[in-house]
């Protein structure tokens, strides 16, 4: 894709599935009887903490980054980040050869930062309240001819998030399900409109659901008002992955049309479904990645009887912050 003006289509999804075949790691569908039992629905979690760098991120960081033209390739890229985008990209530049820059807030899990520069990118940190994190890496990647890859408003980092919809509707229908609700966390809308696309495609009558942390619920005002609607603050929970200001031009165009409902989960609610997570599910979710998963424990889904996936979507949480919410 070379028009970065256009929201993907469902098409764009298969050709972006195509392209990580091999590379990506294709998570599964899991199931817990704890779970099904707690919610009285039938839950499927799609746990992409498992993926490569421990995020979806990878998938649409890798489906941009390799149809840059080899010519291109030795300027590099660009990214801004909290951290999973920042390690997604920093993971596919280094197998692709290309170097990377990531402009990271300063008060971002130091794990992100440290596992950002053990993948071999060079990290710029900024003041996420007083600093333009687009202006620095816009500053950046001028002079050197690089790349910028978006954390979310780029088709084909769209596309790649996409997949993990795709993985989903494939695999429940091999197993003979069809999703009445598909839940997973937003910050800019990658995600949410990617597996919007293939999801929808597949299964019309799906509610596709945005998750959020309480303050920061932007998208489903956005939904309420018709336009993009921006938060208050720019930080003040611990979801750190999900704290972009506003959804995305390119993101909302697609989440408006196959989303349009949200739901927020408060912190102490998500640090509750990150210990439920680690004793009930075996996995290990960071605050971001939970957020679907405790607004589904906290009854706003609306999932009582019904068929209901839930995107887990990293596990790249700091130990202290993981302990907290253990002892929440």
């Amino acid at each position: 894709m070379t028009d970065r003006s256009t929201p993907p289509t469902a098409a764009d999804v298969d050709a972006a599935a195509a392209r990580l075949k091999g590379v990506a790691i294709r998570t599964p569908l899991i199931t817990s009887p704890v779970l099904d039992a707690v919610t009285g629905a039938r839950v499927f979690l799609k746990p992409e903490t498992l993926q490569r760098t421990g995020s979806f991120k990878f998938r649409g960081a890798y489906n941009r980054l390799v149809q840059i033209p080899p010519e291109l390739r030795a300027a590099g890229v660009v990214a801004c980040s909290s951290g999973n985008h920042a390690q997604g990209v920093a993971a596919a530049a280094r197998m692709l050869g290309m170097p990377a820059t990531i402009v990271m807030p300063s008060d971002a899990p130091a794990m992100k930062r440290q596992r950002t520069r053990d993948l071999g990118a060079e990290v710029v940190e900024y003041d996420r309240a007083t600093e333009d994190r687009d202006a620095i890496a816009n500053a950046i990647a001028g002079p050197r001819g690089a790349i910028f890859v978006p954390p979310y408003d780029d088709p084909d980092v769209m596309a790649g998030q996409g997949t993990v919809g795709l993985e989903i509707a494939q695999d429940l229908a091999a197993l003979g399900f069809a999703p009445d609700i598909v839940s997973a966390n937003v910050s800019g809308g990658g995600l949410i409109s990617g597996i919007g696309l293939a999801v929808k495609r597949a299964f019309p009558a799906a509610r596709v659901v945005a998750a959020e942390p309480e303050g920061f619920d932007d998208h489903a005002r956005s939904f309420r008002s018709g336009t993009r609607e921006r938060n208050a603050a720019p930080s003040g929970s611990f979801c750190d992955a999900l704290l972009a200001p506003t959804p995305g031009i390119l993101t909302f165009q697609v989440s408006s049309r196959l989303v349009g409902e949200g739901a927020t989960a408060s912190d102490a609610e998500v640090a509750q479904a990150v210990g439920f997570a680690f004793r009930e599910l075996k996995l290990v979710v960071e605050p971001g990645g939970a957020v679907a998963l405790a607004a589904l424990l906290n009854g706003r889904l609306d999932a009582k009887g019904k068929t209901v996936v839930i995107v887990l979507s990293g596990g790249n949480v700091d130990p202290d912050t993981f302990n907290a919410c253990m002892r929440a």
